[in-house]
């Protein structure tokens, strides 16, 4: 059946950072020299930032740029950071308090803001409709359209109103074509259309694998008596020191007797009995956290992959028609923990090679392989390059080592050299009766909790007659391999309960996968030993609804 076509001058996928700045900066040169440009924004939440989630403290020096009269208009960054607290947590009572010289000065965090980057992106839709962008909200980008020479000509929308066999039910709407001159591709971590493309156009071909981590957070209003409006704490150690895990907490103290709380947990690990989530649990009972939440609300929970090789991990961002922005190529800052900043210039760049080509009448789709050395010459470039060797040395040296050598790289002197590393995260695992098992205690209700209360406030909602959207290569694989050999590590990897290995009532076993809990992490996709779990887009508008993260 002929879908329904719509043709722009260009086509952005997700309305993220990146996404969002492209639009801008695109439309601000094309209202400067008196042009029109046709640029839309395709969302898959049902609201600009209902997915985004992020720390987060947010360097504006992108921001600057994009609208210097930012405060002006209202941008939402009001709680500077006032002071900075690092900690390295012994065990479940004891924590050291790290001297600020003796940490990376990428982690000091004067004329930053702690933020919502959500209310951030909802912001910044706001400029962008304000400067003629059209943003449609609920609306997944399911598939690329290739040309017939093979260039990206654009992406087709999802059909909606399809039941669990993929049949249309009474309210069926089909999808339709969104064709451009160029396609913005800027999903976030681990994008399922960027996978793609990673892959058909050979981009990662000479670098790292990517690395990951999985960020997981949730956000407390606490008593007037114990907020501290700017304050930051960031630490490592316990909880997942006791399994030879790497990774870091974060709590900051943001506006209306708020906090968010978080812990990242690298994806490299090797224990398959580790679960993020328990570990998550368990960290906020050490006194440094829980003086903090002690007489506190939870109000909200997430969960997000984050992309942290940096530049050794970075893929080529251009191929025919398209190109590739922000955490979907991987240019967060990990030496910085911040990747909002660096999106955003990913698409301002983006941004000043696109226009000349769009106003030059030409037809579109061809490889802007020019991106590479404008990205080159930005300080974009030069914050990635400098932070090359952090996270490879955490993974190959330890916390303690690897970070001592961060210290000495990012306070001192830049080392003449780069450390690589070179096996994939999914591949660290190993068989789960080579390591320790975990017991984590039971969540008490008040300052640690069980997932299903937790999915219920990430306002996680998809229609539960529709097929599914977590995709298996091969559905023996869970209880042939996965389970025998790493005790099926999905039951804890991910953060949502979507996995579960129950008795099929016969004596035997069963894969079951919850997808109406998925809050889009990617984890699975990511850590799956077999690699055998594909993450696709379920119907437009599913997912989280973050408030307010």
């Amino acid at each position: 059946m002929q879908r329904e076509q719509m043709e722009f001058d260009v086509v952005i996928v997700g309305a993220g950072p990146a996404g969002l700045s492209t639009a801008c900066r695109l439309m601000q040169q094309a209202n400067e020299a008196g042009k029109e440009l046709s640029i839309c924004v395709v969302e898959k939440g049902a609201e600009v930032g209902a997915h985004i989630l992020s720390g987060a403290i947010i360097e504006p020096r992108a921001l600057n740029e994009l609208f210097p009269n930012w405060e002006e208009l209202g941008a939402p960054l009001s709680v500077p950071v006032t002071e900075d607290q690092i900690y390295f947590l012994r065990d479940s009572e004891k924590s050291i308090k790290v001297s600020n010289i003796m940490t990376p000065k990428s982690m000091h965090n004067h004329g930053n803001y702690i933020a919502s980057v959500g209310n951030l992106c909802r912001w910044l839709a706001e400029q962008a409709e304000n400067l003629g962008v059209e943003i449609f909200p609920g609306f997944a980008a399911d598939r690329i359209v290739y040309g017939e020479d093979g260039r990206v000509a654009g992406i087709s929308t999802g059909d909606m109103g399809l039941d669990s066999e993929g049949k249309p039910k009474a309210n069926y709407m089909a999808g339709m074509d969104l064709l451009a001159k160029y396609t913005i591709f800027s999903e976030g971590c681990r994008g399922h259309l960027g996978k793609e493309l990673i892959a058909k156009f050979d981009l990662d071909d000479g670098v790292d694998p990517q690395h990951y981590g999985l960020g997981i957070k949730e956000l407390w209003e606490i008593p007037n008596e114990l907020h501290q409006p700017g304050l930051v704490l960031h630490g490592t150690g316990w909880p997942l020191s006791d399994s030879a895990s790497t990774g870091g907490f974060f709590l900051y103290h943001t506006d209306n007797n708020q906090i968010v709380v978080g812990l990242i947990t690298d994806l490299n690990y090797s224990n398959p009995h580790v679960s993020p989530y328990d570990e998550f649990q368990r960290m906020k009972h050490h006194p440094l956290i829980s003086k903090y939440l002690s007489g506190g609300k939870r109000i909200s929970y997430g969960a997000r992959a984050i992309a942290k090789g940096g530049l050794n991990s970075l893929p080529k961002m251009t191929m025919p028609g398209a190109l590739l922005l922000g955490c979907d190529a991987g240019t967060l800052n990990f030496s910085k923990i911040k990747g909002t900043h660096t999106a955003m210039k990913s698409g301002i760049l983006a941004a000043d090679v696109l226009f000349p080509e769009l106003i030059s009448q030409g037809n579109g789709g061809l490889d802007l392989v020019q991106y590479k050395e404008v990205f080159k010459q930005s300080w974009l470039h030069d914050e990635l390059f400098k932070s090359r060797n952090f996270g490879a040395a955490l993974h190959k040296y330890g916390t303690l080592v690897g970070g001592a050598l961060n210290v000495i790289e990012q306070n001192i002197v830049s080392f003449p050299f780069t450390l690589h590393d070179t096996a994939p995260d999914y591949a660290c695992l190993k068989p789960a009766d080579e390591c320790k098992s975990i017991n984590y205690p039971k969540p008490d209700g008040l300052l640690s909790f069980d997932k299903p209360s937790s999915v219920f406030l990430s306002n996680t909602y998809h229609e539960e007659d529709q097929p599914c959207h977590l995709k298996l290569k091969d559905g023996d694989v869970p209880l042939s391999n996965n389970l025998p050999v790493f005790n099926e590590p999905a039951q804890r990897y991910c953060p949502a309960g979507v996995y579960e290995v129950l008795d099929d009532g016969n004596g035997a076993k069963r894969f079951q996968i919850n997808s109406q809990n998925c809050v889009h992490c990617k984890t699975c996709d990511i850590k799956d030993p077999a690699q055998n779990i594909t993450w696709t887009v379920p119907e437009g508008a599913g997912g989280p609804s973050y408030p307010n993260m």
